[in-house]
């Protein structure tokens, strides 16, 4: 265990790359990138920052998250028609159990923090 402050800074770190698996893209081809900062020794908390390309894509949660939205726009739909629209400033947890589709409507960057029950 470290008492040090973990800071969220990016400069000059490489992001892991990715994109949602092709079943589930709905339009578009999003592309994303993940600076992963922090993972706690149970491997059960992690947080960094995320940020997207346009597109839109089905999520199932299985863990906990809260996001702060740094910049850009999504919409956020939960099954059953739910919308929330997020940009820069917007702070939200999406729980456990939460399915849907996110759609990054211009390219989107958040501040992550995740629990895995």
């Amino acid at each position: 265990m470290t008492n040090a402050l973990i800071p969220f800074d990016i400069v000059g770190l490489a992001p892991e790359t990715g994109a949602p698996a092709p079943d589930r893209i709905v339009s578009g081809q999003p592309q994303n990138r993940v600076w992963n900062l922090y993972a706690s020794p149970d491997g059960k908390f992690f947080s960094g920052i995320w940020e997207s390309d346009p597109g839109a894509w089905r999520i199932a949660y299985t863990e906990h998250e809260f996001c702060h939205i740094l910049e850009g726009e999504s919409r956020i739909v939960a099954d059953g028609g739910r919308t929330m629209t997020v940009k820069q400033g917007d702070a939200f947890v999406i729980p456990a159990g939460f399915t849907g589709i996110w759609e990054v409507v211009t390219r989107t960057r958040k501040h992550y923090a995740i629990y895995e029950a």
